[in-house]
């Protein structure tokens, strides 16, 4: 027989465990490590121009994005909480990277990715997996597209003269606009070519088999056509054929505290893409859920691998992961394949891998960009309500016109506002007919229905709707349907029966909450009422005693 105490000593031992890998992960490996090593194999190739791309637009370089790819996909994939999650380098961390290393250098990236790892760990520790993905669709939205237009504006400088950036705004609109009017004309003829052969690949392929690497294939046509002719694409240049040694990012305690905020932006993205990636794997096919808790600790502990590195910080991949998933994966060791392929790639064939030109990567980023809008959600967002498409909006335009980091700021802002307005109206005060047969003197009675929650957000409301009552002598106030209160709505409720007894009126409250009362008491609710046998706990019991109070009083007056 378990005892009280050692059963629940036995539950967070439990629970602590389910955060970590078990045998059990690797369940269906024996009858699935065909269809995974091919998975695996697929989605190695379709990661590499990805994850070079995206290392070369975050300013972090080409080396960077492998090496995120590498070590970060392999410690997500063993200790993440989806069956078949690719993590690496995305989009969204080129956005808030690229600020970060304009204005600190490439040397912050790995601080910041330890920094941001140890903050998405301490989110799945803390349970907070299932909270994190309960940001709204329409402000996820808006982060999607922004990041998409921020990233196709990136690529408009390697098209029109293969500069930097270096030189320019970081702001990638300003930067882009200044590359175009001192854009060279031969350069941006020869990038136009590359990035029309990439497009073209990337949009076809599909259509003649699923598995045919478009970008890839683009890739290799545009590098023999740049080795071949005397064209003035610039490469990718020197890459390392191996992964350098682990070191610890030097920590310099001034930069910590200025690089707080971003890598808590930084972690803050992490966790929404990689649940998001994670949750769209699940309903794609039959590859069993996904642990958000887990997920979270497997990501954070994956920043942190790419950051001792030299990477920069990763998340799930819903474009890599979806390419996993179709391509037949059914365990994590499709993921752990992913990342060895790259890791044999850039071990056999750094030197080529360095002649890509950049114009090419472009190309693969900015169809990328394009796919990432998703029009039919856009559209319905659009025509959704007032306040949800100004949160799409809103949310869209800060992540382009400033940055990601302000943009997120504002987003969960604009959130926060969105869901507490709607909450708010649901607080509503009715005031009631008395049941039964009526009785003279009810018109002195007002009994008085308060619904919904009473927060900060909707007590001002409430309170001028109660004050304002008038030509009574009692109000019973039933509060039986109530639902969330907290400070804030007790004391205004304490400042309505205060008010109203100040003015000769008698308030009587019915029906208030067990889970209320310790609240009200200790707000003093309940000590503003005139006598403490003005507390009732139901209404029949309430209307006789304020037809009393109306009887005594004309009585009085007589």
């Amino acid at each position: 027989m378990i005892t009280q105490s050692s059963a629940s000593s036995e539950k967070p031992r439990s629970s602590f465990r389910s955060l970590f890998p078990s045998l059990s992960d690797y369940r269906e490996l024996p009858r699935s490590w065909r269809s995974d090593l091919l998975a695996g194999l697929t989605v190695g190739i379709v990661a590499l121009p990805l994850a070079l791309g995206f290392g070369i637009s975050s300013g972090a370089g080409a080396e960077a994005g492998l090496i995120t790819a590498i070590i970060a996909g392999i410690i997500a994939a063993v200790f993440g909480g989806s069956h078949v999650q690719v993590s690496g380098p995305t989009g969204a961390m080129v956005v808030v990277l690229a600020p970060i290393v304009a204005q600190h250098g490439v040397g912050a990236v790995a601080l910041v990715s330890l920094m941001a790892g140890i903050m998405v760990v301490a989110m799945g520790v803390l349970r907070l997996g299932r909270a994190v993905s309960v940001i709204p669709w329409p402000v996820i939205e808006g982060f999607t597209l922004g990041i998409a237009a921020t990233i196709f504006l990136q690529q408009v400088p390697s098209v029109t003269s293969g500069d930097d950036g270096q030189e320019l705004s970081t702001n990638v609109v300003v930067a882009a606009w200044q590359s175009i009017t001192s854009l060279d004309p031969g350069y941006l003829l020869w990038a136009l070519v590359a990035v029309a052969i990439v497009a073209v690949c990337m949009v076809v392929s599909p259509r003649i088999h699923h598995a045919l690497p478009g970008s890839l294939i683009g890739i290799i046509l545009v590098t023999v056509l740049a080795l071949l002719l005397p064209t003035p694409l610039q490469p990718i240049g020197e890459i390392p054929n191996s992964l350098p040694a682990p070191t610890l990012p030097m920590i310099d305690f001034d930069l910590v505290g200025e690089l707080l905020l971003p890598a808590f932006t930084v972690a803050l993205l992490a966790a929404i893409e990689s649940l998001l990636s994670a949750r769209v794997a699940s309903s794609m096919a039959d590859v069993g859920g996904y642990e958000p808790d887990r997920e979270l600790v497997g990501q954070g502990l994956a920043s942190v691998g790419a950051g001792f590195f030299g990477g920069m910080p990763a998340t799930g991949a819903i474009a890599r992961t979806a390419v996993n998933v179709r391509s037949g994966a059914r365990t994590r060791f499709a993921s752990i394949v992913h990342a060895l392929v790259l890791l044999v790639i850039i071990s056999a064939v750094s030197g080529p891998v360095s002649m890509i030109p950049l114009a090419a990567l472009a190309g693969v980023l900015m169809v990328t960009a394009v796919r990432m809008v998703n029009t039919d959600a856009m559209m319905s967002i659009l025509r959704s309500t007032r306040s949800d498409a100004l949160a799409f909006v809103i949310t869209a335009f800060i992540t382009v016109a400033f940055d990601l980091i302000v943009a997120v700021v504002i987003g969960v802002v604009i959130a926060s506002i969105v869901v507490l307005r709607s909450i708010s109206r649901r607080s509503d005060v009715t005031r009631e007919p008395l049941p039964g047969v009526p009785v003279e003197g009810d018109e002195r009675i007002a009994l008085l229905r308060l619904d919904g929650p009473l927060f900060f957000a909707a007590a001002d409301r409430m309170l001028d709707s109660v004050v304002g009552i008038d030509e009574v002598s009692v109000v019973i106030l039933r509060m039986s349907q109530l639902e969330l209160v907290d400070a804030t709505g007790a004391h205004s409720l304490t400042e309505i029966v205060q008010g109203l007894e100040r003015r000769g009126i008698t308030v009587l409250i019915k029906g208030v909450k067990p889970a209320h009362r310790d609240l009200f008491r200790s707000v003093g609710v309940l000590r503003s009422l005139r006598h403490h046998k003005h507390l009732f706990d139901d209404l029949p019991h309430a209307i006789e005693h304020a037809r009393d109070h109306i009887r005594r009083e004309r009585a009085g007056q007589q």
